[in-house]
């Protein structure tokens, strides 16, 4: 569900706020070029990532799905030179888009791309002791959305900040008893956030060139 006005408006706030250059640009046609699904984050929201990440200070990030790596990049480019980002990616295929795409943007020092289920990546970060994370970005399968928001309390610390992205789905989150398993992840997620005293958290709904859905912004208390 789109509408050319909502479009209008992130092109005037991209073009003002938020521009693409070499990098991003590339990233997108690589991604196109490959066959990925265009599914990637808007510019502006991209920003928004970004500006999160350095309000944070966060030095430490974690992405869960990575697709073509254009969200990756705007929020590496947050880190200090000494910062890490790790982002698990399902499909091969994928994943060398986004190698390919973080190198070409210089940050390949800084990300590392880890192929596979993530369910599967997140235990065996838990084993190498590689949090805690500043700042978690869930964008992934929804189904398991629940799973990954009890992951990132695992691997964060008080402080950390957790952000999921396509929370609304088009308003189908408000129905009692979806159809659609994303959905059903989805409600099962926002069920978890609030009984989880662990977690201070809202949400909002968005419209825009990505049509009408939402983010859920949750922060680790101690």
């Amino acid at each position: 569900m789109t509408n050319p006005q909502w479009t209008d408006v992130d092109a005037y706030f991209t073009e003002l706020l938020a521009p693409d250059d070499e990098a991003l640009s590339a990233a997108l046609a690589a991604s196109t070029a490959a066959g990925l699904p265009e599914i990637a984050v808007a510019p502006n929201q991209g920003k928004l990532l970004h500006l999160l990440a350095r309000v944070q200070g966060a030095r430490t990030i974690l992405e869960i799905g990575t697709l073509g790596g254009y969200s990756t990049i705007w929020l590496a480019r947050a880190l200090p030179a000494d910062g890490r980002l790790v982002t698990l990616e399902y499909d091969p295929a994928h994943a060398d888009v986004a190698r390919s795409n973080i190198a070409r943007a210089g940050l390949d020092k800084l990300v590392e791309v880890r192929t596979g289920a993530a369910l599967d990546s997140l235990p065996q970060l838990e084993a190498e002791g590689a949090g805690p994370f500043d700042l978690v970005f869930i964008d992934a399968d929804k189904v398991n959305n629940p799973h990954y928001v009890e992951w990132a309390l695992k691997l964060s610390r008080p402080g950390t900040v957790v952000v999921v992205d396509n929370v609304v789905r088009g308003g189908k989150v408000a129905t009692a008893h979806p159809d659609d398993p994303s959905v059903t992840g989805t409600r099962e997620m926002f069920d978890l956030i609030a009984r989880e005293p662990r977690l201070d958290a809202t949400a909002f709904q968005t419209v825009g060139s990505k049509g009408y859905d939402g983010l859920l912004l949750a922060r680790v208390v101690d």
